[in-house]
Protein backbone atom coordinates (compact mmCIF):
# COMPACT_ATOMS: atom_id res chain seq x y z
CA UNK A 1 0.00 0.00 0.00
CA UNK A 2 1.29 3.48 -0.88
CA UNK A 3 0.22 6.80 0.61
CA UNK A 4 1.88 10.17 -0.03
CA UNK A 5 5.00 8.48 -1.34
CA UNK A 6 5.31 6.08 1.61
CA UNK A 7 5.08 2.33 0.99
CA UNK A 8 3.64 0.12 3.72
CA UNK A 9 4.79 -3.46 3.07
CA UNK A 10 2.19 -6.00 1.99
CA UNK A 11 3.58 -8.60 4.38
CA UNK A 12 0.87 -11.10 5.35
CA UNK A 13 2.68 -13.02 8.09
CA UNK A 14 4.51 -10.16 9.78
CA UNK A 15 3.77 -10.04 13.52
CA UNK A 16 1.29 -7.42 14.66
CA UNK A 17 3.70 -5.59 16.95
CA UNK A 18 6.05 -4.29 14.28
CA UNK A 19 6.05 -1.16 12.18
CA UNK A 20 7.64 -1.03 8.74
CA UNK A 21 7.75 1.32 5.78
CA UNK A 22 9.75 2.21 2.70
CA UNK A 23 10.10 5.65 1.21
CA UNK A 24 10.07 6.68 -2.45
CA UNK A 25 11.50 9.80 -4.11
CA UNK A 26 8.16 11.61 -3.58
CA UNK A 27 7.15 14.07 -0.89
CA UNK A 28 10.32 15.96 -0.02
CA UNK A 29 12.14 19.22 -0.69
CA UNK A 30 15.32 18.18 -2.54
CA UNK A 31 16.00 19.82 -5.88
CA UNK A 32 17.25 18.33 -9.16
CA UNK A 33 18.88 15.84 -9.58
CA UNK A 34 17.49 14.69 -6.22
CA UNK A 35 13.96 15.82 -7.04
CA UNK A 36 10.83 13.72 -7.50
CA UNK A 37 11.47 13.08 -11.19
CA UNK A 38 8.75 15.48 -12.26
CA UNK A 39 10.19 18.83 -11.20
CA UNK A 40 8.90 18.78 -7.62
CA UNK A 41 10.73 18.32 -4.34
CA UNK A 42 12.43 14.96 -3.85
CA UNK A 43 12.55 12.87 -0.68
CA UNK A 44 16.28 12.16 -0.68
CA UNK A 45 17.47 10.80 2.67
CA UNK A 46 21.15 10.30 1.85
CA UNK A 47 23.68 12.77 3.25
CA UNK A 48 26.56 11.34 1.19
CA UNK A 49 25.26 11.91 -2.37
CA UNK A 50 25.90 15.64 -2.85
CA UNK A 51 22.46 16.98 -1.98
CA UNK A 52 22.12 20.15 0.10
CA UNK A 53 22.47 19.24 3.77
CA UNK A 54 19.53 21.41 4.82
CA UNK A 55 17.26 19.68 2.28
CA UNK A 56 18.25 16.24 3.57
CA UNK A 57 17.69 17.46 7.13
CA UNK A 58 14.17 18.60 6.23
CA UNK A 59 13.45 15.28 4.52
CA UNK A 60 14.73 13.33 7.50
CA UNK A 61 12.59 15.44 9.81
CA UNK A 62 9.51 14.56 7.73
CA UNK A 63 10.44 10.90 7.98
CA UNK A 64 11.06 11.19 11.71
CA UNK A 65 7.48 12.35 12.23
CA UNK A 66 6.33 8.89 11.07
CA UNK A 67 8.61 6.93 13.39
CA UNK A 68 8.76 6.09 17.12
CA UNK A 69 12.47 6.85 17.35
CA UNK A 70 15.50 8.11 15.46
CA UNK A 71 16.51 5.87 12.55
CA UNK A 72 19.75 3.98 13.16
CA UNK A 73 21.59 5.21 10.06
CA UNK A 74 24.71 3.12 9.43
CA UNK A 75 27.63 3.55 7.03
CA UNK A 76 26.95 0.93 4.35
CA UNK A 77 29.95 -0.56 2.54
CA UNK A 78 28.51 -3.50 0.53
CA UNK A 79 29.69 -5.97 3.15
CA UNK A 80 28.00 -8.38 5.54
CA UNK A 81 28.53 -6.93 9.03
CA UNK A 82 25.49 -6.60 11.31
CA UNK A 83 25.08 -3.78 13.84
CA UNK A 84 22.95 -3.59 16.98
CA UNK A 85 20.69 -0.67 16.05
CA UNK A 86 20.35 0.35 19.70
CA UNK A 87 24.06 1.28 19.77
CA UNK A 88 24.02 3.54 16.72
CA UNK A 89 24.78 7.11 17.72
CA UNK A 90 25.71 6.08 21.25
CA UNK A 91 29.03 4.25 21.54
CA UNK A 92 30.68 5.86 18.48
CA UNK A 93 29.75 8.54 15.92
CA UNK A 94 29.55 6.20 12.92
CA UNK A 95 28.79 2.48 12.81
CA UNK A 96 29.93 0.65 9.70
CA UNK A 97 27.81 -2.25 8.50
CA UNK A 98 25.22 -3.36 6.00
CA UNK A 99 22.53 -4.62 8.34
CA UNK A 100 21.12 -3.93 11.78
CA UNK A 101 18.84 -5.67 14.26
CA UNK A 102 16.70 -4.46 17.15
CA UNK A 103 15.15 -6.19 20.15
CA UNK A 104 13.69 -3.18 21.97
CA UNK A 105 10.52 -1.28 21.07
CA UNK A 106 11.11 2.05 19.37
CA UNK A 107 14.58 1.23 18.03
CA UNK A 108 14.40 1.78 14.26
CA UNK A 109 16.53 -0.24 11.84
CA UNK A 110 17.16 1.73 8.64
CA UNK A 111 18.72 0.99 5.24
CA UNK A 112 19.37 3.41 2.35
CA UNK A 113 19.20 2.18 -1.25
CA UNK A 114 18.98 3.32 -4.88
CA UNK A 115 18.92 -0.01 -6.79
CA UNK A 116 20.39 -2.35 -4.17
CA UNK A 117 17.92 -4.64 -2.43
CA UNK A 118 16.61 -3.73 1.04
CA UNK A 119 15.36 -6.72 3.05
CA UNK A 120 13.35 -6.34 6.25
CA UNK A 121 13.11 -9.20 8.75
CA UNK A 122 10.91 -10.11 11.72
CA UNK A 123 10.58 -13.22 13.81
CA UNK A 124 6.99 -14.37 14.02
CA UNK A 125 6.99 -14.09 17.80
CA UNK A 126 7.58 -10.36 17.40
CA UNK A 127 10.73 -10.23 19.54
CA UNK A 128 13.40 -9.23 17.00
CA UNK A 129 13.50 -7.26 13.75
CA UNK A 130 16.24 -6.50 11.26
CA UNK A 131 17.08 -4.70 8.05
CA UNK A 132 19.76 -5.55 5.49
CA UNK A 133 21.32 -3.72 2.53
CA UNK A 134 21.88 -6.31 -0.21
CA UNK A 135 23.65 -5.10 -3.29
CA UNK A 136 24.97 -8.01 -5.31
CA UNK A 137 28.31 -8.03 -3.46
CA UNK A 138 26.71 -8.07 -0.04
CA UNK A 139 24.09 -10.56 -1.15
CA UNK A 140 26.69 -12.99 -2.51
CA UNK A 141 28.84 -12.27 0.53
CA UNK A 142 26.16 -13.47 2.94
CA UNK A 143 24.66 -10.32 4.45
CA UNK A 144 21.21 -11.91 4.65
CA UNK A 145 22.53 -15.00 6.39
CA UNK A 146 24.52 -12.88 8.82
CA UNK A 147 21.41 -10.89 9.68
CA UNK A 148 19.42 -14.07 10.24
CA UNK A 149 22.19 -15.48 12.43
CA UNK A 150 22.32 -12.29 14.50
CA UNK A 151 18.55 -12.42 15.01
CA UNK A 152 18.68 -16.08 16.02
CA UNK A 153 21.41 -15.27 18.52
CA UNK A 154 18.86 -13.08 20.32
CA UNK A 155 16.37 -15.98 20.50
CA UNK A 156 14.48 -15.45 17.24
CA UNK A 157 13.06 -18.67 15.87
CA UNK A 158 10.82 -18.62 12.79
CA UNK A 159 11.75 -15.62 10.65
CA UNK A 160 9.83 -13.95 7.85
CA UNK A 161 11.19 -11.40 5.36
CA UNK A 162 10.01 -8.63 3.03
CA UNK A 163 11.98 -7.47 0.00
CA UNK A 164 11.71 -3.76 -0.71
CA UNK A 165 12.24 -1.74 -3.92
CA UNK A 166 15.29 -2.75 -5.96
CA UNK A 167 16.43 -2.89 -9.56
CA UNK A 168 14.27 -5.34 -11.51
CA UNK A 169 15.31 -8.33 -13.63
CA UNK A 170 14.75 -6.53 -16.94
CA UNK A 171 17.24 -3.79 -16.05
CA UNK A 172 19.98 -5.34 -13.89
CA UNK A 173 22.73 -6.10 -16.40
CA UNK A 174 25.74 -7.87 -14.89
CA UNK A 175 28.89 -9.64 -16.03
CA UNK A 176 30.25 -13.15 -15.67
CA UNK A 177 31.87 -12.18 -12.35
CA UNK A 178 28.45 -11.72 -10.75
CA UNK A 179 27.18 -15.06 -12.07
CA UNK A 180 30.34 -16.77 -10.81
CA UNK A 181 30.05 -15.10 -7.39
CA UNK A 182 26.58 -16.54 -6.81
CA UNK A 183 27.52 -19.94 -8.20
CA UNK A 184 30.34 -20.00 -5.64
CA UNK A 185 28.13 -18.70 -2.82
CA UNK A 186 25.47 -21.35 -3.46
CA UNK A 187 27.39 -24.53 -4.35
CA UNK A 188 25.17 -27.33 -5.56
CA UNK A 189 22.26 -24.97 -6.23
CA UNK A 190 21.27 -24.03 -9.77
CA UNK A 191 21.48 -20.24 -9.90
CA UNK A 192 21.10 -20.14 -13.68
CA UNK A 193 17.36 -19.51 -13.60
CA UNK A 194 18.06 -16.13 -11.96
CA UNK A 195 20.23 -15.03 -14.91
CA UNK A 196 19.05 -14.37 -18.46
CA UNK A 197 22.00 -14.57 -20.84
CA UNK A 198 22.37 -11.90 -23.50
CA UNK A 199 23.27 -13.76 -26.72
CA UNK A 200 24.51 -10.58 -28.37
CA UNK A 201 26.93 -9.89 -25.49
CA UNK A 202 29.09 -12.80 -24.35
CA UNK A 203 29.43 -12.99 -20.58
CA UNK A 204 26.60 -10.54 -19.97
CA UNK A 205 23.33 -11.35 -18.21
CA UNK A 206 20.22 -9.76 -16.81
CA UNK A 207 20.11 -10.82 -13.15
CA UNK A 208 17.04 -11.23 -10.96
CA UNK A 209 18.21 -9.94 -7.59
CA UNK A 210 14.88 -10.87 -6.01
CA UNK A 211 15.23 -14.50 -7.11
CA UNK A 212 18.82 -14.59 -5.89
CA UNK A 213 17.76 -13.21 -2.51
CA UNK A 214 15.08 -15.90 -2.21
CA UNK A 215 17.77 -18.53 -2.82
CA UNK A 216 20.02 -17.03 -0.15
CA UNK A 217 17.15 -16.75 2.32
CA UNK A 218 16.05 -20.33 1.73
CA UNK A 219 19.60 -21.55 2.26
CA UNK A 220 19.44 -20.03 5.72
CA UNK A 221 16.01 -21.36 6.57
CA UNK A 222 13.79 -18.41 5.69
CA UNK A 223 11.08 -19.54 3.29
CA UNK A 224 8.32 -17.04 4.00
CA UNK A 225 9.27 -14.07 1.83
CA UNK A 226 7.01 -11.23 0.65
CA UNK A 227 7.63 -8.27 -1.66
CA UNK A 228 9.90 -8.12 -4.67
CA UNK A 229 7.52 -6.50 -7.15
CA UNK A 230 9.21 -3.14 -7.78
CA UNK A 231 11.90 -1.90 -10.19
CA UNK A 232 13.79 1.19 -9.12
CA UNK A 233 15.41 1.53 -12.54
CA UNK A 234 12.27 1.59 -14.70
CA UNK A 235 9.93 3.40 -12.27
CA UNK A 236 11.60 6.78 -12.81
CA UNK A 237 8.98 8.99 -11.14
CA UNK A 238 8.73 6.75 -8.11
CA UNK A 239 12.24 5.68 -7.13
CA UNK A 240 15.83 6.85 -7.17
CA UNK A 241 18.15 4.68 -9.28
CA UNK A 242 21.94 4.95 -9.25
CA UNK A 243 22.34 2.82 -12.36
CA UNK A 244 19.89 4.95 -14.30
CA UNK A 245 20.95 8.41 -13.18
CA UNK A 246 24.40 8.23 -11.55
CA UNK A 247 24.02 11.29 -9.34
CA UNK A 248 20.78 10.69 -7.46
CA UNK A 249 19.15 10.39 -4.06
CA UNK A 250 18.51 7.51 -1.71
CA UNK A 251 15.26 6.02 -0.42
CA UNK A 252 14.97 4.19 2.89
CA UNK A 253 13.46 0.97 4.22
CA UNK A 254 12.81 0.87 7.96
CA UNK A 255 11.46 -1.51 10.60
CA UNK A 256 10.90 -1.40 14.36
CA UNK A 257 9.16 -3.11 17.25
CA UNK A 258 6.17 -1.31 18.73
Amino acid sequence: MESNGILVPAWPDAPGNIGALATTRLGGVSQEPYDDGAGGGGFNLGLHVGDAADAVAQNRARLQALLPGRPAWIAQVHGADVVDAATVGQDQPVRVGDASIATRPGVVCAILTADCLPVLFADRAGKTVGAAHAGWRGLAGGVLGQTIAAMRATGADEITAWMGPAIGPSAFEVGQDVFDSFAAALPGIDVGFAFAARPEAVGKYFADIYALARLMLARDGVHSVAGGEYCTHTERTRFYSYRRDGVTGRQASLIWLK
